[in-house]
């Protein structure tokens, strides 16, 4: 009895719906497109369909892809509906052309999520398709850019593993070894030493050239794609190690790995354009079971043929590597006024409703170190609703509390302590800090600052915030330059006198007048402190603003008082800001004090709204 052949695949309604719409095309324009054969399913539900486009038309720059008259492609199409299908050649002589991935995928798609429209069908996928080989026979493409990823244009990654951080400011030109710490579950530590007593050790590998085809999905794929040639139009070869050097050094690190433990490896590959300097860093792992096998292999294996075949035909899980090295990488706000923080030295005195949150964003702007400073009060549950604590923090003084949070954001963050003001300790802030931010709205801090500010050889820019007290979504900044004789308070009082004065401000001028009745809650019962109305969207916005326009005028300060409203409030004008200009009726600067006792001012300190 004859064996009857299993009925093939057929095509889902939305494969239907793009083959339909391909066929109508091409008996539109006969002469540029033709259909090649029938569908073919490739794998995963995957169906490839063949064409051939008329390209002789294309114009063809210096530099650019060449074409024949004719190109084929295969058009796959995807399983799961709505999806774009992608496109490859059947050849490699795109390898290498930018925006080609793999040695044979075209990306027509940088972002597939919004560029590629479902219902615009295969018509829309023809003309990227067409306009990729247009820019590409035009040089238009841009080398350095083009690809995300420089194996293969493509990311390695499978799913379930960990991600591998690279920080440590080192080329890797030549071959040595590297140490993974665990950081967490999910996180491993690249670093030249270990870090720990659970480091593992793994080889870390220059290759010569890009992997244009990618790395593969075994072992041996690996192995016989490092030792290819590149083609010509691939290649950007530099100094590099074959196979057997790697396939060595990887059997050396799993003996000295424990058993029961994966033997990671890492590969800096060069960018298929860059320079050397430009190194991209690959990282991949052999399983447990696969690694104890490699652990209890005899001898060093010289070639791929020496490994047990479970070794060979082994599946390599491919690890996320998170490449943070400062050559390698630019900052996400580098061109934004926050970036004036990094490497700063800022003191920061007030930890509460606006300090709290100042902290945060100006550790990860990239200040250097950040100095705290407030009174110690513990925290409650209460303050939760609108402070940049978590419950954990209960009970906690807002410092130390603040200083957790400020290292769990960045490993190389300096986070210390000093005393509140007006401790004769913090004279030296002036020479030592950057920038001294006072978000307590304390009198007795306002007047220290006013000391601080005389000092002759001071470098810190002084700088106070707060916010309204009746909804907390206007935000007032008073800045005084290095150069400036008066402090943050003098300033204050003489933009007030500016605001009250302007109708024009006349939405700003609760920052400078008592509160009005119903403008102040009692958040608990008893003897509690009236504090002002406000959420953590409310201060967290405002916050936002006031470090901003900071970071404007951080690197060259001018004095003066900046104004801002939440877009929610309607305030016009929403910025204002009134510089700082001596009047001959400004009291006169006092002399320096080097070293002042205790506090003799006649006013209590006050606790500020903002700081509940």
């Amino acid at each position: 009895m004859t064996k009857r052949k299993p009925p093939a695949p057929a095509l889902n309604v939305w494969q239907q719906c793009l083959l339909a719409g391909l066929k109508e095309l091409s008996a539109q324009q006969p002469a540029d497109l033709r259909i090649i054969g029938r569908p073919r399913f490739i794998a995963d539900g995957l169906a490839g369909v063949r064409i051939r486009l008329h390209t002789a038309d294309i114009h063809h720059t210096a530099g650019g892809l060449v074409l024949g008259e004719d190109e084929e492609f295969i058009l796959v199409l995807p399983a799961i509906e709505r999806l774009p299908p992608h496109v490859l050649t059947p050849h490699s002589r795109f390898a290498g052309t930018p925006h080609v991935l793999e040695g044979n995928r075209l990306c027509i798609y940088l972002d597939a999520t919004r560029e590629w429209d479902p219902d615009a069908g295969m018509s829309a996928v023809l003309n990227r398709l067409w306009q990729w080989l247009t820019d590409a026979a035009a040089n238009r493409f841009d080398s350095t850019t083009a690809l995300y990823h420089a194996v293969g244009g493509i990311l390695h990654h499978t799913p379930g593993t960990p991600t591998i951080v690279a920080r440590e400011p080192e080329a890797h030109h030549m071959a040595h070894t590297g140490w993974l710490t665990p950081r967490s579950a999910c996180r491993l530590d690249l670093s030249g030493r270990p870090l720990g007593e659970h480091s593992l050790r793994l080889p870390i590998l220059p290759l010569s050239h890009s992997l244009p085809w990618g790395a593969g999905r075994t072992l041996a794929d690996l192995a016989s794609r490092i030792d290819a040639s590149p083609s010509s139009s691939t290649a950007n070869q530099q100094p590099g190690l074959g196979s057997a050097p790697f396939l060595a050094a990887l059997a050396h690190s799993a003996r000295r790995n424990p058993e029961g433990t994966c033997q990671y490896f890492v590969f800096a590959v060069p960018h298929p354009t860059l320079p050397a300097s430009s190194r991209f860093l690959l990282a991949g792992r052999l399983p447990v079971q696969v690694s104890d096998t490699l652990r209890r292999t005899p001898r060093t294996p010289q070639e791929l043929s020496a490994l047990p075949a479970e070794v060979r035909e082994s599946t390599i899980e491919w690890c996320y590597l998170s490449d943070e090295r400062a050559a390698v990488t630019t900052r996400r706000d580098a061109q934004r006024p926050v970036n004036a923080f990094q490497n700063t030295h800022v003191h920061l005195w007030g930890c509460g409703g606006i300090g709290s949150w100042v902290a945060e964003l100006i550790a990860r702007a990239g200040a250097a170190r950040i100095t705290l400073s407030d009174p110690g009060s513990p925290i409650t549950g209460g303050l939760l609703v609108r402070q940049n604590y978590t419950e954990a923090d209960v009970g906690s003084t807002k410092a130390i509390a603040l200083a957790e949070r400020l290292h769990s954001l960045r490993d190389d963050l300096t986070v210390d302590f000093c005393p509140s003001p007006p401790s004769p300790e913090l004279l030296d802030a002036a020479l030592q800090a950057d920038v001294i931010i006072d978000a307590t709205v304390s009198v007795t801090v306002g007047r220290f600052l006013e000391l601080v500010a005389r000092h002759p050889d001071r470098r810190a820019v002084l700088a106070q915030m707060a916010t309204d007290t009746a909804a907390a979504s206007h935000g007032i900044l008073t800045i005084s330059a290095p150069d400036t004789g008066q402090g943050p308070l003098a300033i204050d009082r003489a933009s007030g006198q500016h605001v009250l004065a302007t109708p024009d401000l006349e939405p700003y001028h609760a920052l400078w007048t008592e509160p009005e009745p119903g403008d102040e809650i009692r958040p608990t019962r008893g003897c509690s402190v009236p504090t002002f109305h406000g959420s953590a969207a409310d201060l967290a916005g405002v916050a936002a603003s006031l470090v901003t326009l900071l970071g404007t005028q951080l690197r060259w300060p001018v004095p003066g008082t900046h104004l801002c409203a939440q877009p929610h409030t309607g305030t016009q004008p929403a910025h204002h800001f009134i510089p700082y200009v001596p009047r001959p009726d400004d009291p006169p600067v006092p002399a320096w004090v080097p070293a002042p006792g205790p506090s003799h001012d006649p006013l209590p300190q006050l606790t500020s709204s903002v700081g509940t």
